[in-house]
């Protein structure tokens, strides 16, 4: 039987998820949240660009809840501890995509997620393409060496098409580039990748010291539009933070990112957008991955690339289903999922 599930929001990355479930013979999509109060009523097809589902958004969770839904797709831009304890502690399972991995930066609010998931039986998992799959590919790949000395993944990106000013100004865009309170912005602002770290350690069965973050942040020359913000000649265009995982004076674990929304930086950052994934041990194994358009993608606009990026993190959520309803009650990582297969996405 398909698995029963309620998408909680369809903004970017929830359209990606509504259609993934759509098109799925092992997932029936039976409820949608909507957010925002002019979406309640629509139907979610016709929210999502997708031909009418017959299915109407609400902003009523207790109905949504009464569906007895076997999981919630949580797809909102930052996760609410209140709505992830209610979903939980009513039975229903989450996976989410809203900066969350393991919860544990988020001090006592991480032991009511707990409570939650033992109360109603149920389970939590985070993950998106990185933090989330890019580590779990890292963890993979260690996996043919006969000594782990250290992981690093690392992902650049232009991002002057994406335009999301509520999840980049936490990071320091924006922001006058002498602004003393900028590392700890940038330090707060992708505190998730700290706990990705924590769960690649714990992959390597290797207890960490101290997780850091280095922040480093370059400037733009020239004034920028981006849309539904601006940033001003000489702040802050080019964010990127390196999450190290430490033993002793070393680090086994770094997570770095680098985001580049202008052409032109000062100090000048040269990237190329994708991921490397590099284990040293023995042997040393280098990945380098790049995301390209299938032959049949339609583009109207340069903008309409960014959706590729709103699949690729809604879709290690949507492929996890499975895993997270048949996993024990709690909060789990991929190092407690058996790896989630890609089923249902071939078209026969």
């Amino acid at each position: 039987m398909a698995l029963r599930v309620v998408q909680w929001t369809t903004g970017n990355v929830g359209k990606q998820t509504v259609a993934a479930i759509a098109r799925n013979p092992e997932l029936e999509l039976v409820g949608c949240y909507a957010w925002s109060p002019d979406k309640v009523g629509r139907d979610v097809g016709e929210l999502c660009g997708l031909p009418r589902l017959g299915l109407r958004a609400t902003n009523d969770v207790d109905t949504l809840l009464a569906l007895r839904p076997d999981c919630v797709v949580y797809n909102p831009m930052w996760p609410s501890v209140d709505e992830l304890v209610r979903i939980l502690a009513a039975g229903v399972n989450v996976v989410s995509t809203a900066a969350f991995i393991d919860g544990r930066r988020l001090g006592p609010d991480r032991k009511r997620l707990v409570d939650a998931c033992e109360r109603g039986k149920a389970t939590l998992f985070g993950t998106g393409i990185s933090p989330g799959w890019a580590e779990l590919l890292g963890i993979v790949l260690a996996g043919i060496s006969s000594r782990v000395d250290k992981i690093t993944i690392s992902e650049a990106a232009h991002t002057a098409l994406y335009d999301s000013p509520d999840t980049e100004k936490p990071a320091g865009f924006g922001r006058p580039i002498d602004d003393p309170s900028l590392q700890k912005m940038t330090a707060d602002g992708t505190a998730v990748f700290g706990e990705a770290v924590a769960m690649v350690a714990d992959a390597l069965g290797a207890p960490l010291d101290e997780i850091v973050c280095v922040a480093e942040h370059a400037k733009t020359t020239v004034d920028l539009d981006l849309g539904s913000w601006k940033i001003a000649a000489g702040c802050v265009a080019g964010v990127a933070a390196s999450w190290q995982g430490r033993v002793g004076d070393r680090t086994v674990v770094e997570l770095n990112v680098r985001w580049k929304k202008a052409p032109v930086l000062e100090p000048d950052w040269k990237i190329a957008d994708g991921y490397t994934i590099e284990v040293q041990g023995l042997p040393t194994i280098r990945s380098t991955l790049q995301f390209l358009p299938p032959p049949d993608f339609q583009v109207k606009q340069l903008s309409d690339f960014m959706v590729i990026g709103h699949i690729m993190t809604a879709m290690p959520a949507v492929n996890a289903i499975p895993r997270v309803v048949a996993a024990p009650p709690g909060i789990v990582t991929y190092t407690e999922l058996p790896v989630p297969l890609p089923r249902g996405l071939v078209r026969l």
